[in-house]
């Protein structure tokens, strides 16, 4: 029975679409979900940059943008710590103590440059709850291949084919896991 159940794939296929419907169906069904999830900001048609959401608080801020003018760079964006940071991993630790789930989207590159955040996604590994996430494709940090290669982690590669089928996959494992614990 996996406890890290983990999204991954390309650019634009619809992960946090995925993980997005799977925590709003198991919400549906009475589980509490908390955590982060992180959303594109476009502007006429072009993306700005990105949002954070804390789930289940009022918690929103910039994850990256294009015009930001301080922070850490990965590629044309500027990422905000305080926000990720703020918003982020004060969501993550609050889903730790008071949730059934853990949602983190993502845990990519961006994120990875705050000491705060890997320390939110560590405590959420070493708690008993049940983590739904997205991890990128590529990286090869280390927290991402020492998740990648615990026995309790699962990982979905999502494609434009497969996500709708996904979302049911990732709500029965969950399902699986929250009602043997």
């Amino acid at each position: 029975m996996k406890r890290v159940l983990l999204l991954s794939g390309g650019p634009g296929v619809g992960k946090t679409t995925v993980l997005a419907k799977t925590v709003d169906a198991l919400a549906k069904r009475g589980f509490k979900a908390g955590g982060m999830i992180s959303r594109e900001v476009r502007l006429n048609g072009e993306r700005i940059g990105f949002e954070i959401l804390g789930l289940g608080n009022s918690r929103r801020g910039w994850l990256a943008q294009v015009n930001q003018g301080s922070g850490p760079r990965v590629g044309r964006y500027c990422v905000n710590l305080k926000d990720l940071e703020e918003v982020g991993a004060v969501s993550i630790m609050e889903a730790v103590g008071a949730c059934d789930i853990v949602t983190i989207d993502e845990i990519g590159p961006m994120e990875l440059f705050s000491r705060k955040f890997r320390g939110a996604v560590t405590a959420s590994l070493q708690s008993s709850k049940l983590i739904l996430g997205i991890v990128h494709w590529r990286i090869s940090d280390s927290l991402v291949v020492d998740i990648k290669n615990r026995k309790d982690c699962e990982i979905f590669v999502v494609t434009h084919e497969n996500r709708e089928e996904l979302v049911e996959l990732m709500i029965s494992r969950a399902e699986e896991y929250l009602e043997r614990r």
